[in-house]
């Protein structure tokens, strides 16, 4: 009869470990193919940090002048000095895009930045009487959390921080820094984060993920708006990186970013839903950059129309990145992109506002129905040809002001970038393990309405 008995509570044990191991792989989502979540853009009416003072030119414009400050950030990253060169110049870190995240358990809601310009994971954490939190109350408290741990040093991935020590206690402190000076510092930390699969209002079940290695920041430089950022960069800390590791959903992620006057959200993904199957999707290669972290490619030549206006003696790096409203071209490349559509728009010229934009035209006598604009399209390495229709490359930035939303780089910032302008629409992807970005045309709108 013992061993009998003895026989049944094994059973039951391996019964109960089994139904645990599974309850892990679905919460991981490894077994649903992926999720989504809402990708909130910071001037929409969901976002928290809705000015509702200011009209919808006036945010478009508002997002061009953040835009120039983001460039010259990810320049400094690019050039090394994206970290102590820059400390003494701290300012308000500039982001466009917001994801909500839970961390913890019991889960703790957050609205964290989502940054394909950087790798960290972090919040900003409750320890004694410091809150830190703008847009959650009280913030996330470790000490209330069952599932919270600390990263240990020497570990992989503290030393993967360029700027991490060891504390008294063998924890990981780190010390991150960005590139238009802002910094944060805190415990290398680890914890569950929950995601709501689909945005607000799907109805599907949320998706856990176990010991996320995040920043559980003490203090940050800087204006940081929302309670803590995301990294979705290409780095080993980044959260696309450490979901690759811990779960079967890869290395990748893509988004669909609605246009700036349609009142919807967008919508970012992982896992297989990250697969960009859309037809005429085309794919190319990630190059190498200076910065792991970016998603660079080569940008081989320039069309207006179906004429090739301008074709890079060698390949000119450009990244991919979500975080900038504008897009940055070489002044080899823009000059004659500029002359062409100067050729075809018939619109008489106006004043840049601020003469942040290099191509106005006015047209508060109504006379835009009866111009053509014609589409642009960027030859990436691989045959990957991307067009861009007009609203890809123009907004009206005033009443009556209509501008390209392509500029020239500078000696200041030097660095190539296409913006989210110019990825309005299309469905982003980015597969770290094929090392490739794939482009494809899509109702942004209906895509996340649909997720």
């Amino acid at each position: 009869m013992g061993a009998a008995m003895a026989s049944v509570l094994v059973l039951l044990a391996v019964v109960l470990i089994a139904g645990q191991l599974c309850d892990c792989a679905a919460s991981s989502g490894a077994g649903a193919g992926g999720f989504s979540v809402e990708f909130i853009h910071r001037d929409s009416a969901r976002s928290p940090f809705h000015d509702t003072a200011l009209t919808a030119h006036g945010s478009v414009l508002a997002a061009v002048r953040r835009s120039t400050a983001r460039a010259v950030a990810l320049a400094a990253g690019s050039s090394g000095g994206g970290a102590d060169d820059v400390v003494s110049k701290v300012v308000s870190r500039s982001f466009e895009y917001l994801m909500a995240v839970n961390v913890g358990t019991p889960p703790r809601a957050m609205l964290a930045i989502a940054d394909t310009g950087s790798d960290l994971v972090w919040v900003k954490c409750k320890s004694g009487s410091n809150v830190t939190s703008a847009a959650a109350g009280d913030g996330y408290d470790p000490s209330r959390s069952s599932t919270y741990g600390r990263v240990s040093c020497p570990s992989d991935a503290c030393e993967a921080l360029s700027n991490a020590s060891c504390d008294d206690e063998s924890n990981c402190q780190y010390f991150y820094a960005y590139g238009d000076g802002s910094n944060t510092t805190g415990l290398l930390s680890t914890e569950t984060f929950t995601f709501d699969d689909g945005g607000a209002g799907a109805g599907k079940s949320p998706v856990g993920v176990a010991s996320v290695k995040f920043g559980c920041s003490a203090t940050t430089a800087g204006t940081f708006l929302a309670d803590g950022l995301v990294g979705l960069g290409g780095g080993v800390v980044s959260l696309v990186t450490q979901l690759g590791d811990a779960t079967s959903l890869g290395r990748r992620f893509s988004y669909c970013l609605v246009p700036y006057s349609v009142n919807s959200s967008s919508v970012l993904n992982f896992g297989a839903l990250a697969n960009v199957s859309e037809p005429g999707a085309v794919t190319t290669p990630l190059v190498a950059s200076a910065v792991d972290t970016y998603y660079t490619v080569a940008l081989e030549s320039v069309k207006v129309g179906g004429k090739t206006v301008a074709t890079s003696s060698q390949s000119s790096r450009i990244i991919v990145d979500s975080g900038t409203t504008l897009t940055f071209l070489d002044p080899a490349l823009l000059a004659p992109l500029e002359a062409e559509l100067s050729r075809h728009i018939t619109l008489p010229r106006a004043q840049s506002p601020d003469e942040l934009l290099q191509l106005c035209y006015d047209v508060r006598s109504g006379g835009l129905a009866d111009v053509t604009i014609p589409d642009v399209t960027l030859e990436f390495g691989g045959g990957a040809a991307v067009k861009l229709g007009p609203e890809n490359t123009f907004v009206i930035v005033q009443e009556g002001k209509l501008c390209l939303t392509v500029v020239a780089t500078t000696e200041q910032q030097p660095v190539s970038i296409l913006g989210n302008l110019a990825q309005q629409n299309l469905h982003v992807g980015y597969d770290l393990d094929a090392r490739t970005v794939t482009f494809a045309t899509a109702d942004c709108a209906a895509a996340y309405s649909s997720s």
